[in-house]
């Protein structure tokens, strides 16, 4: 099993800056992609930005892409997301998962582990 604790959420002002970090802990696994995703009260769960093993390919949803920046340091099994200009409609629960292939993926299905989520509050 995998254990994935979220962490750096909270109330931002439009415009500001979040980074989410998510670590990794129990049987990590030798290559592993990671995602990030989101949920919306009363939305289905989306896809926000995944990264490689390698962090040598990363993808990013286009609501996001020029503001947000997934990294890894897989010293310490942690993917972070660094968010920039926020936005009200980013208000959100954010969820790291862990896709047990190296190849990064959008579908929420390809994802094995789930972290419990950390919650984004962007004030107008």
């Amino acid at each position: 099993q995998v254990q994935l604790v979220e962490s750096g959420g909270g109330l931002v002002q439009a415009g500001g800056s979040l980074r989410l970090s998510c670590a990794a802990s129990g049987r990590t696994f030798g290559t592993y992609a990671m995602g990030w995703f989101r949920q919306a009260p009363g939305k289905e769960r989306e896809f926000v930005a995944t990264i490689s093993w390698s962090g040598g390919s990363t993808d990013y949803a286009d609501s996001v892409k020029g503001r947000f920046t997934i990294s890894r340091e897989n010293t310490k099994n942690t993917v972070y997301l660094q968010m920039n200009s926020l936005k009200p409609e980013d208000t959100a629960d954010y969820y790291c998962a862990v896709r047990r292939s190296q190849l990064i993926a959008r579908d929420r299905n390809w994802y094995d582990y789930w972290g419990q989520g950390t919650q984004v509050t962007v004030s107008s």
